[in-house]
């Protein structure tokens, strides 16, 4: 393989790579992420020890351990435009050599767990619960920039999710593809907690059918075939902003991902969560305490 121009792998004169501003020595095989940059320290304040904290931008990263296992927490922003950038970024201090310009030998691969909030389009699933995602909608178009080929799931559940929603006279605004959880970390996260199908959008208001003043091609009447629609005893359960974009570029780069919600809006019912802190803290609690029972 060539080596990697400057204008392709961008590296600070510091030695770190260039949005993130972190080093490979920085790197953990957990790594934490949050949309929210206020919401690193939130979650790093349940590690035993904070061993370094870098920002740069909107990308705040506390490097830290909880007893003997090393983690760390980073904020992408919102959307899976970040997304595109902290994972193809983490991944080049995991798998290439940044001083010679070429992929290592040996991959190492990491676990990415997102912990995010969202919006329920189930009656029976309600504010403050917590959702873990199965397979990821996305209503964006990243992927479509990407050598990807979907497994026998994805492939399924889109046709299925085609068919569902052509019967009741809609068109999709963008082409949607579906990318699946890595299985062992749903396994070992989800615990007794509610698995579904997450939608996600490009954006918070049109694309999750919100209209203030302009208007959304969407509206209630999609969310609720939207909602309808199931999949291996799975529905469609909630709308975020990163999900599908984690998925799918980590199982291209050989890592693992799962996205893990907590509910702060009922689409169905018109309601918000009360106490949107309190909820969000009790998901960071769940996910670390369960992270940490890991061998």
């Amino acid at each position: 393989m060539p080596l990697l121009t400057e204008s392709e792998l961008i590296v600070n004169p510091d030695g770190s790579i260039y949005h993130l501003k972190l080093r490979p020595e920085h790197l953990a095989d957990w790594v934490i992420t949050v949309g929210d940059p206020s919401r690193v320290g939130a979650v790093s304040r349940y590690f035993d020890e904070i061993e370094t904290e870098v920002q740069k931008r909107e990308f705040v990263t506390h490097m830290g351990r909880i007893g003997s296992r090393r983690l760390m927490v980073i904020s992408t922003g919102i959307g899976p435009d970040n997304i595109d950038i902290v994972f193809n970024e983490l991944d080049a201090l995991a798998n290439i050599d940044l001083e010679a310009r070429l992929p290592k030998a040996q991959h190492r691969q990491l676990s990415f767990v997102r912990l995010g909030t969202s919006g329920s389009l189930q009656e029976d699933l309600p504010v403050d619960s917590l959702l873990f995602s199965s397979y990821g909608v996305g209503l964006d178009n990243l992927l479509a920039y990407y050598e990807r080929q979907p497994n026998a799931q994805e492939t399924a559940l889109l046709a299925g999710l085609d068919a569902h929603v052509a019967a009741q006279g809609i068109t999709w605004p963008s082409r949607p593809y579906v990318s699946q959880a890595d299985g062992s970390l749903l396994r070992a996260l989800s615990g007794t907690d509610r698995c579904g199908i997450t939608l996600t959008a490009p954006g918070f208001y049109a694309p999750q059918a919100r209209s203030l003043r302009a208007k959304s091609l969407l509206g209630a009447a999609t969310l609720q075939t939207l909602a309808a629609y199931r999949y291996d005893e799975l529905a469609v359960t909630n709308l975020e902003m990163e999900t599908s974009a984690m998925y799918g570029l980590a199982a291209i780069l050989g890592h693992r991902a799962l996205s893990c919600n907590v509910i702060l809006a009922g689409r169905t019912a018109g309601q918000f969560s009360p106490d949107p802190y309190a909820a969000t803290d009790k998901l960071i609690r769940t996910v670390l305490e369960r992270i940490a029972e890991q061998d």
